[in-house]
């Protein structure tokens, strides 16, 4: 089962997770929109639509769709820094003003050895714990969506 850590402070919201599958797998879900519209957002609000221009300086878009409600959430930012296979990091801001502002999303890819990846996400600065802890919750339930995806991918 994948290990989770929560944040460092307040105001920090850092997870890591180990995934079953080889790092070029993990990186590829993150870096093709294709592959990540079928796991991106958690269960209850997964992605309708992903649109990406994966390169430093180049915007992306995200829209989420309750699946209770039909409630349609979108986040959008840039991307600040891409090193293949080890490093993405982007800006996150959501479309409806929550009071959030821009955050920064840094993601890393490492070798865990045997096929596996360890990858920490970590996003700042938050205004509020409860945000915190809410994007806590969405990511997670995203990424057990992102390991099942994995694991539908051959190797």
């Amino acid at each position: 089962m994948p290990a989770s850590d929560a944040s460092v402070d307040d105001k920090v919201l850092v997870i890591t997770r180990i995934f079953e599958a080889p790092r070029d797998l993990v990186w590829n879900a993150w870096a093709d929109p294709k592959q990540a519209l079928q796991w991106a957002g958690p269960r209850e609000y997964p992605a309708v639509s992903v649109e990406g221009d994966f390169r430093v300086g180049g915007k992306y878009r995200t829209v989420l769709k309750s699946v209770e409600t039909g409630e349609l959430l979108a986040h959008s930012g840039v991307y600040r820094d891409i090193v293949k296979h080890k490093l993405i990091s982007f800006t996150f801001i959501w479309d409806e003003d929550r009071g959030l502002g821009d955050m920064l999303v840094t993601l890393t890819f490492e070798d865990a050895g045997k096929g596996r990846t360890k990858f920490t996400l970590r996003q700042e600065p938050f205004a509020t714990v409860m945000e915190r802890d809410g994007h806590n919750g969405g990511w997670n339930s995203a990424f057990d969506r992102l390991e099942e995806h994995l694991q539908k991918l051959p190797i």
